[in-house]
């Protein structure tokens, strides 16, 4: 995702970097103006449905990573709930705590709570959930620059990846934050897909990028998406880990979130789970404490299939443990290839009991291999070649184990018999989580 080590004019990242700082002198009526720029090292923010991610340009990985998840709890209901909840006299942790913003009516009504810290302590009346506004969209920066990098946005050029789909509105008031609000000394947006191109090497791939909230495939070509062939499905992360979820409660296991419950050692290494009565807390933070463990179970034992699930074949495959949270012993069998496999054939989620109001709209979701023959075949005949022989995997769903291999397979049988169909990945998980996606 970001270049590594020191500058060197082979990274293709770097090379972008050095076309954005050149991008930064420019002459207005025969007057050069230069952008004092060049001893500071430009940030990078990929702000994902699910994770966002920010650091320096030049390093191997972000420095900052945590959930785009924002909470929010109403002014009038409490005052300073980390205070009253801990303790009367002590000063909050200002890691713990996001300032609440008095730009208009709207954030002088609630207090907002941003990273995996803040998210992890439970307050009363609070509503945690993924969400789209501006608002809390400038909080997430805020917390990222503020409380995360350490830095003063004024003193850094930005460079923010953007979905393939974003609208020119949608540029233009991140535009209008970044100068107005951080006054940031330079700005530059680039699509995702043509981050994961350049940091692969190449001007022109296929990048398929599955994240949290959805999965998209976007032709590259000559470091431009071309935009008739961007194919999306609903389908990311977060789905698979509600199906995780509804599959587990239909076997009658409950996973309790962290906070309700403390374990209390009875005698040494034996200990006893006493649960916790907290009647404030919301639904959507219950919900979302319980998503935090059912997508590390995910992560931890889920794999794609070599072939399409069938549950007859299923049926007696070996059972793999995890212990949850309250040390309870859970066994995972069949699900651990059904769910990832949700990707290849949505229209298994209609077979998983409570997931009713999306199977619904499953018929008519494309599988990931479809979705991809679909996006080269809206490209002109002359780099559909090419297109097949560079597909890119980026994004946190992508980096399931056996993904790759098994995409590889299913477009190797659907594909024309001339493609020379190659799917390209990095071997670290970490890193492809975090390739250019950005």
């Amino acid at each position: 995702m970001y270049g590594g080590g020191e500058y060197d004019a082979t990274s293709p990242f770097k090379s972008l970097i050095r076309a954005f700082y050149a991008s930064l002198n420019f002459s207005f009526d025969g007057v050069s103006l230069v952008c004092p720029v060049d001893e500071v090292s430009a940030i990078v923010i990929d702000l994902g449905s699910h994770t966002c991610k920010a650091g320096y340009a030049g390093e191997d990985a972000p420095k900052a990573v945590f959930p785009s998840v924002v909470g929010s709890i109403d002014q009038m209901e409490v005052d300073d709930p980390i205070k009253s909840e801990r303790d009367p006299g002590s000063v909050p942790d200002p890691k713990n705590v996001v300032r609440p913003f008095d730009s208009d009516k709207i954030k002088a009504k609630r207090k907002l709570y941003v990273g995996s810290q803040a998210l992890g302590y439970r307050r009363d009346n609070m509503e945690d959930g993924v969400v789209v506004d501006w608002d809390i969209v400038d909080s997430i920066w805020d917390h990222a620059f503020r409380e995360r990098l350490l830095i003063d946005p004024k003193e850094h050029p930005m460079l923010l990846a953007e979905p393939s789909s974003n609208t020119p509105q949608q540029r233009e008031r991140t535009a209008e934050l970044m100068f107005e609000k951080y006054k940031v000394p330079a700005l530059f947006l680039a699509k995702n897909a043509v981050l994961t191109s350049f940091a692969s090497g190449r001007a022109t791939s296929l990048v398929v990028d599955s994240g949290g909230g959805y999965t998209t495939v976007a032709p590259v070509h000559d470091g431009y998406v071309l935009q008739k062939a961007v194919a999306t499905s609903p389908i990311g992360g977060e789905i698979l880990t509600e199906c995780l979820m509804k599959s587990l409660e239909s076997k009658s296991i409950t996973i309790k979130p962290r906070y309700s419950f403390k374990r209390k050692e009875i005698r040494p290494g034996e200990f006893q789970t006493v649960d916790l009565d907290f009647p404030n807390t919301t639904e959507s933070y219950k919900l979302y404490a319980q998503r935090v463990i059912a997508s590390d179970i995910k992560e931890s034992v889920c794999r794609a299939p070599d072939t399409p699930f069938d549950e007859s074949a299923y049926a007696n495959i070996p059972m793999t443990p995890y212990e949850l949270p309250d040390g309870q012993t859970i066994e995972i069998g069949a699900d651990r290839f059904k769910i990832p496999d949700i990707l290849f054939n949505p229209s298994l989620v209609q077979t998983i009991p409570g997931m009713e109001s999306f199977a619904e709209s499953a018929h008519s979701i494309r599988g990931l291999p479809q979705m991809v023959i679909e996006s080269i075949n809206k490209c002109d005949v002359d780099i559909r070649r090419e297109l097949f022989s560079s597909i890119l995997l980026a994004g946190g769903t992508a980096s399931m184990q056996q993904l790759k291999e098994r995409l590889e397979k299913d477009l190797l049988e659907e594909s024309p018999q001339a493609a020379r169909v190659k799917v390209l990945a990095s071997g670290n998980a970490t890193e492809r989580r975090f390739r250019l996606d950005f």
